[in-house]
């Protein structure tokens, strides 16, 4: 015979207090509520810790010893990174307008006005054939543009803020 190390859980019939002969009437609508019983109070919990090795009454860390402020604010603001973020941000839409703009007039004119693409411009030279020939012009013309705006405007620029980035690098690590 075997023994079952999980025998069956014992339940016991619950007691039920013998129904009253009558039905007890509802309390009154506007009646005063009963008294709660507030919770016994909880023991304090211990802190939670981090890492299971700190013991359970670590000091707290160190304050941090206070920063001298900078006798004269670092040379790159923002406003250094905003006006450099502007001149890119034109910088690339000029060129791509350029060349993107170049290729929707020449879609246009093919859907829109195939009389225009199909005229002869020279002898059995069609309009649409030297407008596709003038994209690669037209695009390279963009890249050259794009080019001339990054020399004059941006890169002046980003080496303005790479140089003062330089001088706040060297001013802190005198600190």
């Amino acid at each position: 015979m075997s023994h079952d190390p999980y025998p069956p859980p014992h339940r016991t019939p619950p007691s039920h207090p013998a129904s009253p002969p009558h039905r007890t009437p509802p309390p009154p609508r506007y009646a005063a509520s009963p008294p709660y019983r507030t919770p016994p109070p909880q023991p304090p919990q211990p802190p939670h810790l981090t890492y299971p090795w700190q013991p359970a009454s670590a000091p707290p860390p160190p304050a941090p010893a206070p920063r001298r402020q900078p006798q004269h604010a670092p040379l790159g603001h923002h406003s250094d990174l905003r006006v450099l973020r502007t001149a890119y941000r034109w910088q690339r839409r000029v060129a791509t307008l350029t060349a993107l703009g170049y290729f929707l007039v020449f879609l246009v004119l093919s859907a829109c006005a195939p009389s225009v693409m199909t005229a002869r411009v020279a002898d059995g030279l069609p309009a649409g054939l030297l407008l596709a020939l003038a994209q690669l012009p037209v695009t390279l013309l963009a890249i050259a543009v794009y080019e001339l705006t990054a020399r004059r405007h941006v890169d002046p620029l980003a080496r303005r803020i790479r140089h003062q980035a330089e001088v706040d690098a060297r001013r802190e690590a005198r600190r």
